[in-house]
């Protein structure tokens, strides 16, 4: 007896019962926010392939051995606490890694209030959505306009400054001169920590769209905020590699 193989109706016809055999969505992931972690995890890539770069170059330099009190040299790689430890509004007053523990405050802060923001949404309350996005928005507004400080205090120096080889006074630090150490110390500073507040600055911009975009109602025209659940993806990541920033800069 001829066996007839199945129609091509009937095959596209058959029920769909595994979870690659596509027109599924793996793992009750949507396409965008799919694509969103594989984003997060290129980028997840290149920030560690920055911070293990920072601690090669510091494991080949010297580390302060005394005798006596910790000063600058270009000799050794400075002591966080001897370079991060003023604060504003408080000019001469010693307080090791108090505005950058402030700093990773306002980040942490704004974690929550966006897990508020992507909650509210599940429940499709436009009013709370707005309202724990613009707080959110104002975190991290708030730990941008900190870092611009930081730069600033870290760029203009301190009014003792360094003293060269050459009898030279070098105050404050760019890509050139470092008052706190070895040049590349300060280029390392600038490049990651610039780098992750370029990473802040467009999360803030995709915030004040997501609010924009919701105050308008067009989220719950919709039927859904996920919009706000791949943008708070985002701003989790952010928050979370400035842990790994603020370990490897500020406290080892």
């Amino acid at each position: 007896m001829a066996h007839h193989a199945p129609s091509a109706t009937a095959t596209l016809d058959a029920p769909r019962t595994g979870t690659w055999d596509g027109g599924n969505e793996p793992f009750k992931a949507s396409y965008g926010k799919l694509m969103m972690w594989f984003f997060l995890l290129s980028d997840a890539f290149t920030f560690a392939a920055f911070l293990t770069t920072y601690g090669f170059i510091r494991h080949k330099h010297e580390v302060f051995a005394g005798p006596g009190k910790f000063f600058a040299s270009t000799r050794w790689w400075p002591v966080p606490d001897q370079v991060f430890n003023a604060f504003p509004g408080l000019h001469g007053v010693d307080l090791p890694l108090a505005f950058v523990a402030l700093m990773t405050m306002i980040l942490i802060f704004s974690s929550v209030t966006m897990v508020l923001a992507v909650e509210a949404g599940h429940r499709m309350d436009k009013a709370d959505v707005q309202k724990w996005l613009l707080w959110t928005i104002l975190f991290g507004a708030t730990f941008l306009g900190s870092q611009a400080w930081e730069w600033t205090h870290f760029i203009h120096g301190t009014e003792k400054g360094l003293t060269m080889a050459d009898g030279s006074v070098v105050h404050g630090a760019n890509l050139a001169v470092n008052q706190y150490g070895p040049v590349l110390f300060a280029d390392l500073f600038f490049f990651i920590t610039g780098f992750h507040g370029t990473h802040v600055f467009s999360g803030v911009c995709l915030l004040i769209w997501c609010f924009i975009a919701t105050t308008n109602g067009t989220f719950h025209k919709r039927g859904h905020y996920e919009m706000v659940e791949k943008i708070g993806l985002y701003w989790h990541f952010v928050d979370l590699v400035w842990v790994f920033v603020f370990t490897f800069f500020y406290l080892v």
